[in-house]
């Protein structure tokens, strides 16, 4: 009789810890794929988005916030305010099938829902000027990444707005954003888009 009553209690045990290890793996798993689930919520057409255009003649000249060159290829740069649309949202617009990647900001952007539309000659910029397009969506970008670019430039007023807006989105404290502060202090960066 003792030796069955250990073995019924060893097999509820067991069947305890299985359920508990199940539900511990489901959380693991589900806190992933409510981030999919989020950044998935972008996804999809977004009517009467307002455009602009610069080239790189403009200031900050030939490259973006990432301290790269300017695309104009296959897929072009963009620039907005990365409270909007974070760094590395990729878009295409619908009229003219062009492809582009935010990998930029600029001052007059914040606060907006406008996108500078890289273009890489004058006269190209000149003929977009200002247009309200719509765009379809084919991967939002990332806040993380926005923040760990717009955290060493803190002290510029153009990127202290948008880490202010990201935060209020997130709910979360800016903790992340002064340790990256401290630790780009020592490396300057060059980017057009500074105050």
């Amino acid at each position: 009789m003792l030796q069955m009553s250990k073995s019924l209690n060893l097999t509820i045990v067991l069947a305890v810890g299985c359920v508990l290890v199940g539900c511990a793996e489901q959380a693991v798993v589900q806190k992933p794929l409510a981030a999919v689930e989020a950044a998935n919520s972008h996804l999809g057409r977004m009517p009467n988005v307002r455009t602009t255009a610069y080239t790189r003649i403009e200031k900050g000249g030939r490259r973006n916030a990432l301290g790269k060159y300017l695309s104009g290829h296959h897929v072009m740069s963009a620039a907005s305010d990365w409270s909007r649309f974070p760094l590395g949202t990729r878009f295409k617009i619908v009229s003219t099938r062009e492809e582009f990647i935010i990998d930029d900001y600029g001052t007059a952007l914040v606060g907006t829902s406008t996108i500078d539309l890289y273009k890489p000659t004058k006269l190209e910029m000149k003929r977009w000027g200002v247009r309200n397009v719509d765009i379809d969506i084919l991967q939002w970008g990332s806040e993380e990444q926005s923040l760990k670019v717009l955290g060493p430039r803190v002290k510029h007023q153009t990127a202290r707005r948008m880490v202010s807006a990201l935060q209020k989105k997130s709910g979360g404290p800016a903790a992340k954003v002064v340790s990256a502060s401290k630790q780009a202090a020592v490396r300057p960066s060059s980017s057009r888009t500074l105050d």
